[in-house]
This record gives C-alpha cells, sequence and structure tokens, in this order.
C-alpha cells in the first residue's frame, strides 16, 4: 500500500514513492516556496536549547582547539 501524504506547501495529496523527488512535497515548486520560508525566516523552530551544565572555559578551550584540528585555513602559518 502506497502512502498519502499532505505537500507542506499547498496541501495537495502527494504519493509517497522513490520516483517522487520532491516529497514530501507535490513538486519543485512547493519545495523551493517552503526553503524561501527557512531563509526568510518565517518558520522557526521555536523552542530553546536547553542547557543544563554550564559552559567552562576549560570546555572552549576544547572546543576550539577540535575545531582548528578541523580547519587548518584558520591556522596562521608558523
Amino acid at each position: 500500500m502506497t502512502t498519502i501524504v499532505d505537500c507542506p506547501t499547498c496541501k495537495k495529496k502527494v504519493a509517497w514513492l522513490p520516483e517522487n523527488t520532491s516529497k514530501p512535497f507535490c513538486n519543485e515548486r512547493c519545495k523551493l516556496i517552503d526553503l524561501g520560508e527557512w531563509a526568510d525566516e518565517g518558520h522557526k523552530i521555536s523552542q530553546a536549547v536547553q542547557v543544563e551544565q554550564e559552559i567552562t572555559e576549560e570546555m572552549l578551550d576544547a572546543l576550539e582547539d577540535e575545531f582548528l584540528q578541523h580547519n587548518k585555513f584558520f591556522v596562521e602559518p608558523e
């Protein structure tokens, strides 16, 4: 049995099939309209990130070291 969903943009019924490369949208146009909404901040994830642990200087230093290891272009030549 084929799953049928509503296009998030226009609400048209869409068959959830492998050949539908725009799923869950009905077509590329609806997909781009939705992308534009995210880009214009019309869509947002509203819940704030919950942080239960305080971030320490040591944690920040470790994150910076890890970042620099994977992004050598930020390191000044010796």
